[in-house]
Order: C-alpha cells, then sequence, then structure tokens
C-alpha cells in the first residue's frame, strides 16, 4: 500500500468510543509465551463468546482498528464481566504464538475435567463412552465431543500424553458441546480400559483392520467404550489388546481412511440407530 493510501485508510478508521474501547493497561504483565488456551481471530473470538466458552480475559493489540467484529467481542466480553486488556502487539504475537491473530485474542480457563469413575457411574443403561487414543488434532477433538453430545454419548475420554487436551481451539471445534458434555483426562488409557470392562462395558476399537465391519456390529446395543486412534497410526497395540472386538467402516477401495471425527460420527449415528430399533 502506497503511504498516501495508508494515511486516508487510517484517517477512515473508525474512533473508539468510549463505551467500547478496551480498558488500557500498558503495564500488563501478562504472558508472552505462546498460550493454548488461547483463541486468536476476530471471527473466533466472537465465536466464542457467543458460544460462552469459559474465559479469563479479552485481549486486544494497541492502535488496533475497531471494526464491527472487535466491537461485538468488546461488547459480549462486558456482558460475561470478562476483564479486557490492551497490549502492545508484540506482547500478543508472544501470547498466541502468531502474527495473524488480527489483533485479538481470547484467553480461556482451564478445562474441568470429570473423573473417569463419574462418567462410569453416570452413564445410562446401555452407555456409550468415546476414548481417543492419539488424536492429536484439537480440531478433531473438538468435532468429536460435539458429534459424542449430538449422538447422547455419556462422555469423552482423553489420554494425558500424546493426544490433544480441551484447548481453546477445540473448545471452539466443539461449538458450546463441551460445556454439557463430561470430558475426563486419564494418565493410562488401557488402564480405562480395564476399569470399563469391570464396571460392564465391552471395548471397542476402531480401526480399518477390524474383526467386524460396522453392518455387521454384534455390540451395538450393549455398553460400548469406544476407542479411537489417530488417522494415520490407528489405535495403538496394548489398546487394541485389551478389546473386546475391533470393529472398521466399509468403504470404497479408493479411499484410504476417513477422519477421526468422521469416522466416530459415522459408528455414533449407526449405533444410535440400533439402539432405537431394538
Amino acid at each position: 500500500m502506497r503511504p498516501g493510501k495508508k494515511r486516508r485508510a487510517a484517517e477512515a478508521a473508525p474512533k473508539r468510543s468510549s463505551s467500547s474501547a478496551p480498558r488500557r493497561n500498558p503495564a500488563s504483565r501478562l504472558e508472552t509465551r505462546p498460550n493454548a488456551d488461547a483463541v486468536a481471530g476476530r471471527n473466533s473470538v466472537v465465536e466464542a463468546l457467543r458460544a460462552k466458552i469459559p474465559a479469563k480475559e479479552l485481549v486486544i493489540a494497541e492502535r488496533a482498528e475497531i471494526d464491527e467484529r472487535i466491537a461485538e467481542a468488546i461488547r459480549l466480553a462486558k456482558n460475561a464481566d470478562l476483564p479486557i486488556k490492551e497490549v502492545p502487539r508484540g506482547q500478543l504475537d508472544g501470547l498466541t504464538g502468531t502474527t495473524t491473530h488480527q489483533g485479538i485474542a481470547l484467553v480461556i480457563k482451564p478445562f474441568h475435567y470429570s473423573p473417569f469413575t463419574e462418567l462410569l457411574e453416570k452413564a445410562k443403561k446401555p452407555g456409550l463412552l468415546i476414548g481417543l487414543d492419539g488424536v492429536t488434532d484439537p480440531h478433531n477433538l473438538g468435532a468429536i465431543v460435539r458429534s459424542a453430545a449430538a449422538f447422547g454419548a455419556d462422555g469423552v475420554v482423553i489420554p494425558e500424553r500424546r493426544n490433544a487436551a480441551m484447548t481453546g481451539s477445540a473448545w471452539k471445534s466443539s461449538a458450546g458441546a463441551a460445556a454439557r458434555l463430561p470430558i475426563s483426562q486419564v494418565t493410562n488409557m488401557v488402564r480405562s480400559i480395564e476399569d470399563a470392562k469391570k464396571a460392564g462395558f465391552f471395548a471397542v476399537g476402531l480401526d480399518a483392520d477390524g474383526d467386524e465391519s460396522l453392518p455387521n456390529f454384534s455390540l451395538a446395543t450393549e455398553s460400548v467404550y469406544l476407542i479411537v486412534g489417530s488417522e494415520g497410526k490407528g489405535i495403538s497395540r496394548l489398546a487394541r489388546e485389551k478389546c473386546d472386538l475391533v470393529l472398521s467402516i466399509p468403504m470404497e477401495s479408493s479411499v484410504e481412511s476417513l477422519n477421526a471425527s468422521v469416522a466416530t460420527a459415522v459408528v455414533m449415528y449407526w449405533i444410535a440407530q440400533a439402539r432405537d430399533k431394538s
């Protein structure tokens, strides 16, 4: 952009009104290391605020242009009594780990996980739990949580290591379902399978190389702990060995595999249909 155009654009930019401008806090000691619990970008922040994702504060870059989206984010944050901070752009770069934050970020609260024993105790009869074994994409995690809530699952289980956690990206992808569905974080996925089996669940792995094909799924009307692995590696060897059954989804030979969230939604839909008919 030529200097003259840049100057004219700055003059045309809307001025902040006293009602919409964030509280200036030049001395903020906001951490500048990347924060996995920060949702960045104007549309993403507005969507997160609309979904009432539990948040700690709204952060806006100094001299950011207050357009319609940022004004809405400020309004929603004020309605939710969230602190609003204005910080140097470099500080926001560090917080979000990117320079494409569009001058705004929402820092969410740490997710409150439910104990796994609580999921087992409160599960319906027959129950349905979804365990994720190595699903590292937070968008996949959020999409699975959203589908699990839609199909009446009793909860989602994730391991502490080598798996996505309920960060800002996962919260956003769940479209608010994470606030309605219990999610448990366990130290050992294999042990959770053992505990679920003791509680009357059948452990069913989902893998392209399965013992049964989905149309012939024999345990759909039983209590099921469905174990889903990553799109590339599938479920781990130890988890697979603990499963009572490994299920596959029939597909055209030209398609290598389904995205983990899509595959999980397909199986949950099939289980819901089978239970409705029983």
